[in-house]
């Protein structure tokens, strides 16, 4: 879009000057694209942790998921592990490593954009294979897709009902401060009919860029086989409000302040997902919260056997395994959906709640 060199916030600012104010989803993208492209967020001394890097038993449990899965389906190869946005690359290392005791050995591609993190990506594992988009993973043999904490930074676009009428929530300038703003194009067409009637002020939340990706992982799937876990924080059904938010050392920060320099994420709105992956006929198991997910995938006793390998960590493998599922934590705001294709065994995990 510009000068790397130069302050992305200048930059919106004379793009404002020049042509008006840029969407939501505009400026959360080349936010996002910025921030990830010159650091690595991960960990104590960056902006956030995931939970793969809380716990080797997060990664250790998706590989047995998906090798439960490739077994049962026939153990059909080439096989492919394909991650969206894979971090530092732990969660890849644990569930290959778990992968392989039960002689799953895929390929392994990286959908990743970050020159920083794809280094460190390759460090965790060397024989990693990067594409910029799901278009040129491989098309023949079954593809195991895993996306953690990848689509909540994918860029959202907001509706706001003005007292004119719906308009696109856009950011603009009041003075040389960056400020939400109403488009002035009518969008009354594109709200759902049952929000057509919404108070002055509302704001409804949809995610296009996410759409399209688990559009392209279903239609995968139904073509190739395979079966996919989408794990993020968010919401089964579709609701009201914003969930844009901006995260800089661990703290949340005003998603307009630091543009570049903050992780910017929006809550995932599953329902919508599910319903995109079926249009695609692929098999949507579910969604579950992640302390459900985990539990029924057996990390409790898993943490158990941890411990009587190593007594000295058992405050901290205990203190892991409740930070991924207890309630109050990450527990029950993040979920897990699953995808399969048609034909593919049911997940582990996905009975009810």
């Amino acid at each position: 879009m510009a000068d790397d060199s130069m302050p992305l916030a200048e930059v919106f600012r004379r793009l404002i000057r020049t042509h008006g104010p840029i969407s939501l989803a505009h400026y959360m993208a080349e936010s996002n694209a910025r921030y990830y492209a010159a650091k690595d967020p991960l960990g104590a001394d960056g902006d956030f942790v995931t939970a793969p890097e809380i716990s080797q038993m997060f990664g250790e449990l998706i590989g047995l998921w998906l090798a439960d899965l490739w077994i049962r389906a026939g153990r059909e190869e080439p096989v492919h592990y394909v991650e969206l946005g894979p971090g530092r690359g732990t969660l890849a290392k644990d569930a290959l490593r778990t992968m392989k005791r039960y002689g799953l050995v895929p390929a392994v591609h990286f959908v990743e954009g970050s020159p920083a993190l794809k280094k460190v990506q390759l460090e965790a594992v060397p024989h990693a294979h990067f594409h910029d988009d799901l278009t040129t993973v491989p098309m023949t043999g079954p593809v195991l897709v895993v996306g953690n904490e990848f689509l909540d930074a994918l860029p959202v676009r907001q509706l706001v009902r003005a007292a004119e009428g719906w308009r696109e929530r856009s950011v603009g300038l009041d003075g040389d401060k960056l400020v939400y703003v109403a488009g002035s194009v009518p969008m009354d067409a594109a709200v759902p009919a049952e929000w057509s009637g919404a108070r002055q002020g509302a704001i409804i939340e949809t995610s296009p860029a996410s759409a399209a990706i688990v559009y392209e992982i279903a239609g995968r799937l139904a073509a190739q086989g395979g079966c996919a876990l989408l794990i993020d924080y968010g919401h089964a059904d579709m609701r009201g409000g914003s969930t844009l938010q901006a995260v800089a050392r661990h703290r949340k920060v005003d998603p307009l302040a630091m543009p570049g320099a903050a992780d910017l994420t929006a809550h995932v709105d599953f329902a919508t997902l599910a319903r995109v992956a079926a249009s695609r006929g692929a098999q949507w198991m579910g969604t579950v919260t992640q302390g459900h997910w985990l539990r029924a995938l057996g990390i409790e006793t898993r943490a158990e056997a941890l411990c009587v390998r190593a007594p000295h960590l058992r405050g901290e493998v205990l203190a892991s395994r409740d930070r991924l599922i207890a309630g109050d934590q990450m527990g029950t705001l993040f979920k897990v959906m699953g995808l399969a294709a048609p034909g593919w065994p049911r997940g582990a995990g996905f009975d009810e709640t």
